[in-house]
């Protein structure tokens, strides 16, 4: 998938650096675990996560997680994490928009918009039908950004059962 670079502000006084969406490599796995470790501050949890789980995931034999960064002046400024699903009755391939992250003084530029499009992009290119994204209920900035990008809200049923298998 090629490089996408997009200017951030054509309108500013100084000349803003270049953005460039991407997928990720391994020369980015501390950046991008720094992002994941803000990103679970932000909703008031710690991330677990290390260096060798993030390559296993992303560059490891099987990979498990696409992983699509935003760059800005040689420095990751944010990240999508796309993992695929699947519709069984329908043979329907999609893909969920598991986390996107834009650092704090990066916000508000149409970065989260740009990565959300690029995730869209994969998606179709993957075959996919739908791209999926969830929020919590009170997260009601989420909401919005995901509604203003045309992501449709729909009703959440059942309860989801989960197993350890260790």
């Amino acid at each position: 998938m090629p490089n996408t670079v997009i200017k951030l502000d054509p309108h500013a006084v100084e000349r803003p650096p270049m953005l460039t969406i991407r997928a990720a490599r391994p020369g980015d796995l501390q950046q991008m675990l720094d992002m994941i470790a803000l990103h679970a501050e932000c909703h008031g949890d710690t991330a677990k996560i290390s260096a060798a789980d993030l390559d296993r995931d992303l560059f490891g034999t099987s990979p498990w997680v696409t992983a699509l960064v935003a760059e800005a002046g040689g420095r990751l400024i944010g990240y999508a994490l796309l993992v695929p699903l699947y519709r069984a009755m329908e043979g329907l391939r999609g893909m969920e928009l598991h986390q996107i992250f834009v650092r704090g003084g990066h916000r508000g530029h149409g970065i989260g918009r740009h990565l959300v499009s690029r995730a869209r992009e994969h998606a179709r290119i993957a075959g996919c039908g739908y791209l999926s994204v969830s929020a919590a209920t009170g997260n009601f900035g989420a909401h919005r950004f995901y509604e203003q990008m045309n992501f449709r809200a729909g009703p959440v049923t059942g309860m989801r059962y989960v197993q350890a298998l260790g």
